[in-house]
């Protein structure tokens, strides 16, 4: 099955994630299976003085060095340095890619590090209160007001010289890198909840053209951040309430009311076909086509239908194989569901595939979810079939789609992933089982 993307086949070798449901794959998958959410109460944030009082935290992932999978000595000693120098946001990237690199087997003794890259995706990385307070502090005068000309002499000097380190968006990528000495392409993107299908795309690309062998690609993101949070209510829909909060994550129902907070990261291991045939590697898919698109609020009031349909068209460029299933964005906001079945409705068909969304088990993860998303599908395709979209009771007959309800419905034997940030940005790639 060749689609849009490539002279050089792009397969699949080894997946890893970050989630609110586990860290490991066949955890998560069960938990898909079994109908489990991850949304609770939020323990991270003062959920008692914000108006969002829930959200889905990967409350298994503590930044331990344990978590990051199994390292050699030096390694385990290297990275467990350097976590002084990263967020929760990088920690769970980084964690994320050295899962993805044990699952493929890449080790060091069979990559050539002038040939495997790294290209990771991440929403625009915020900082902590508590990394400016002791310089907020030393500028307040006896009332308790800033002073902003005391900042300069008095304040400044309390901010860690390192501070900036911990939260630049290129910092997964390099951490990575430098490791586990991948010296080939690298990049970082910070395209929201579109990074995934943006890092995929272009990493199969650095790879179909030759330029490596191997790229180390994935997505971190979170929206369980005081920063963050604060800017995500003020700019989002979000659904409210909290006597339930299994129940408020429901994309595509008719009762949606918004979409809910979360954290996470994933990551793929995509190598050119011949060189993981070589290695004795085992393939879990095959990357057959990629679209993307912007199409801002100037586009009109339908600008997240108009990218996402363009990137869809993308994706299924020269294709001559139906879908097997969609793996929807899913926010669960009720305009935003809309827009996005009509563009699954405009380029597949009234007809269309069944379609899942993950969300609706774990939310919003920002740049991290289409990754951990896609990690779903893949698994869903080893398998044969699909998982339930949680909390999805109520068809609505604007999203005239086919909403996996149940566990009985077959994967097929690709699927195509959508993804899109609130600005229109939007991306879709496809996934193949392998047929060799």
């Amino acid at each position: 099955m060749r689609d849009s993307v490539s002279p050089r086949r792009v397969v699949i070798t080894g997946v890893g994630l970050i989630s609110p449901l586990g860290n490991q794959v066949e955890a998560v998958w069960e938990a898909l299976r079994d109908r489990k959410s991850a949304v609770d109460r939020l323990q991270a944030l003062p959920s008692d003085v914000m108006s969002i009082s829930c959200g889905a935290e990967a409350r298994d992932f503590t930044g331990s060095i344990d978590e990051f999978g199994p390292l050699d000595k030096q390694l385990q000693r290297a990275i467990k340095k350097g976590l002084k120098l990263m967020c929760r946001e990088i920690e769970m990237g980084v964690a994320a890619a050295q899962l993805a690199l044990h699952d493929s087997g890449l080790s060091s003794d069979v990559r050539d590090p002038d040939r495997t890259g790294v290209l990771y995706g991440s929403d625009y990385i915020m900082t902590l209160p508590e990394e400016f307070a002791a310089g907020i502090r030393k500028c307040q005068d006896a009332e308790g007001r800033f002073q902003f000309e005391r900042w300069s002499e008095l304040g400044l000097p309390e901010v860690n010289p390192l501070w900036l380190l911990k939260y630049l968006p290129n910092m997964p990528a390099s951490h990575i890198a430098i490791y586990n000495d991948l010296r080939g392409a690298n990049n970082s993107l910070t395209l929201r909840e579109a990074s995934p299908g943006a890092a995929i795309g272009e990493a199969v690309s650095t790879i179909s053209r030759g330029i490596v062998d191997a790229m180390v690609v994935g997505a971190t993101g979170t929206r369980i951040n005081p920063f963050r949070t604060l800017h995500v209510v003020m700019q989002e829909v979000l659904a409210g309430g909290s006597e339930n909060p299994a129940g408020l994550s429901r994309p595509f129902d008719k009762d949606r009311t918004g979409s809910v907070l979360g954290e996470g990261a994933g990551a793929f291991i995509l190598e050119e076909l011949e060189f993981a045939k070589a290695r004795g590697a085992e393939i879990l898919g095959e990357v057959v086509g990629f679209g993307s698109s912007t199409a801002g609020r100037t586009a009109g009031p339908q600008f997240i239908q108009t990218a996402l349909a363009n990137a869809l068209r993308g994706a299924m460029r020269n294709s001559d194989t139906s879908v097997g299933h969609v793996n929807a964005h899913g926010i669960g906001t009720p305009d935003g569901d809309i827009q996005e079945a009509a563009a699954i409705v405009e380029v597949l068909g009234t007809d269309t595939p069944p379609v899942v969304a993950a969300k609706s088990n774990f939310g919003n993860l920002g740049a991290g979810g289409g990754m951990v998303e896609a990690i779903a599908s893949v698994k869903a395709l080893a398998e044969g079939s699909l998982w339930p979209t949680l909390n999805y009771e109520t068809p609505d007959a604007d999203c005239p789609i086919n909403v996996v309800s149940s566990n009985d419905v077959p994967a097929g034997d690709n699927f195509v992933s959508l993804n899109v940030s609130p600005q229109g940005q939007a991306t879709a790639f496809r996934i193949a089982k392998f047929a060799g």
